[in-house]
């Protein structure tokens, strides 16, 4: 078959194969979410001119998002009745409290959506909240030292990689001639385990990222050539709110990754609005970044191309998304 004939790869990181055995090993534990078709949907007439558009539906996956994946397979590796601890802005922490449930210490900031963190607390996991955004990463190393805990990084870590590369391998699986696949990016960890199997699937097809302006740390690294800090994250993206990138997923992105667009946080709104107007979707701004930036920036690019992009997930209360959708903020 075509997609085994690049199979190795060099750099520490998973290959197709081990790809496919994962995905094969997650087969029942986790959803094989829906490629969507957006032919012939109420979305069409945004998208770009002439182009074939699939949304892969991500946030229908067990736990709300694409984390499901990279955590099942971390909390596989977990010693028996080992305790662990998290940070993140809520996708992350959903999955881990799912997963773990009183066995997790869960770092959540004050923005993040309190649906979401009752959704945690409910299935047992301990919140601590932090001020701001941002997902406080070295709040997470700090309590892992003094409680002994666990820490499982919400994308730093080869299993939420090679979790993120079931999702595109199914992507590719499914849809082999893609011109491109757009993907949001926080820390990283969706696009880089994406990109990997697409590129090792389909070397031609584009993997291009999408990011907050006010949460930018992939693109600055990108034009560094090294991982940066970032020294403050403002965005209503809270998903995608990373502070900081770091090596391994990194690495992954400089090799594998075409592009990485920013978008203002006025992007998502409208975004958000139609997913709800076209699909019935009530999403969080994260699950609209993919689509923002292919009905703006990338719209004439890829007109013509069969394009796919991920709505990662999505776990948003009434009140937050009736907020969220209404704003009209300002460029950072």
């Amino acid at each position: 078959m075509r997609f085994m004939r690049s199979s190795r790869n060099r750099d520490g990181l998973p290959d197709l194969a081990e790809i496919d055995a994962t995905w094969k090993r997650l087969r029942g534990r986790v959803a094989r979410t829906p490629l969507m078709d957006l032919t012939g949907s109420r979305l069409e007439p945004d998208l770009p001119e002439g182009a074939r558009v699939w949304m892969k539906m991500e946030l229908f996956q067990k736990a709300g998002s694409f984390k499901a994946r990279g955590v099942t397979l971390a909390v596989d590796a977990l010693p028996d009745g080992a305790e662990v601890i998290a940070a993140s802005g809520g996708n992350h922490a959903l999955a881990m409290a799912s997963a773990a449930g009183t066995r997790a210490h869960l770092i959540m900031p004050e923005a993040a959506d309190p649906g979401t963190v009752a959704a945690c607390e409910a299935l047992g996991a301990t919140i601590e909240r932090t001020p701001g955004t941002k997902t406080d990463l070295a709040l997470l190393a700090a309590r892992a030292e003094e409680t002994g805990r666990v820490p499982l990084h919400p994308f730093e870590s080869r299993h939420m990689i090679l979790g993120a590369a079931t999702c595109g391998y199914e992507i590719v699986k499914t849809q082999p001639e893609l011109d491109a696949v757009i993907v949001p990016v926080g820390g990283g960890g969706l696009i880089a385990g994406v990109a990997l199997a697409v590129k090792l699937f389909s070397p031609a097809c584009e993997v291009i990222g999408v990011e907050p302006e006010g949460a930018d740390s992939i693109s600055r690294s990108l034009t560094a050539g090294e991982p940066v800090v970032l020294d403050q994250v403002e965005t209503m993206a809270v998903s995608l709110a990373a502070p900081r990138a770091e090596p391994l997923t990194f690495g992954a992105i400089q090799k594998h990754v075409d592009e990485v667009v920013r978008l203002p946080d006025a992007a998502f709104p409208p975004a958000m609005r139609r997913m709800r107007e076209a699909l019935s979707l009530m999403v969080e701004p994260a699950c609209a970044a993919a689509l923002a930036a292919l009905t703006g920036p990338l719209r004439d690019r890829l007109a013509g191309k069969r394009v796919a992009i991920i709505a990662c997930g999505s776990n948003i209360s009434d009140a937050n998304w009736d907020r969220l959708a209404a704003a009209q903020p300002s460029r950072p």
